[in-house]
């Protein structure tokens, strides 16, 4: 049966001991007017600036976790905004970005190719594409062209999800454990 093709970003699954994860999160800071979009799922990184932004894929950047959502002051409303994505180019002082950052978390991520037990333990990056503005959801997946065993990947690929309508891996979307490869909090593994 074929995968059903769900671009989520990555989507916290479980810590790598095997327990279920327990929606730990730590705040961060965006600078105000920062233009880049973060959507829910997005990799971020840590700016000398003591703020993140979203972290481009295909970089060697250390990412210090996914971004999970926002808090700021509506410049215009004035009105307290909680919101799944930051839309770039707020004007506020408060912007407050929660951010799943324990380098032990696992990730869920949906492949934008056939994705095979061969391809585990290999280090990937992820496709760079914007999110969804509707649902603030990131639309960033495996990137399963572009792996390698070097420490700056972004992910490295460690099982495939036992999920009846995602784990074929004769066609593509097949949906994929990682861990980030290569987090702030913890230096990067060579892949197989």
């Amino acid at each position: 049966m074929a995968n059903t093709s769900e671009k989520f970003g990555l989507r916290p699954y479980r810590s790598i001991n095997g327990a279920p994860w327990n929606n730990a999160q730590n705040r961060y800071t965006i600078a105000s007017s920062n233009s880049t979009a973060i959507f829910q799922g997005d990799p971020v990184k840590p700016l000398t600036s003591g703020n993140i932004t979203l972290q481009a894929s295909n970089t060697s950047f250390a990412s210090v976790g996914v971004f999970n959502g926002v808090f700021y002051t509506d410049p215009t409303t004035q009105k307290p905004t909680f919101a799944n994505y930051y839309p770039g180019s707020i004007a506020a002082s408060d912007i407050t970005a929660f951010v799943v950052d324990d380098p032990d978390t696992v990730f869920l991520v949906d492949a934008d190719a056939a994705f095979t037990r061969a391809d585990l333990f290999r280090n990937y990056s992820l496709t760079n594409v914007t999110g969804n503005t509707l649902t603030g959801i990131s639309k960033k997946q495996l990137d399963v062209s572009v792996s390698g065993t070097a420490t700056t990947f972004a992910v490295q690929a460690i099982d495939i999800a036992q999920d009846p309508n995602n784990e074929d891996t004769a066609s593509s979307n097949a949906n994929v454990i990682v861990r980030i490869n290569n987090h702030f909090y913890k230096s990067g593994t060579t892949g197989l």
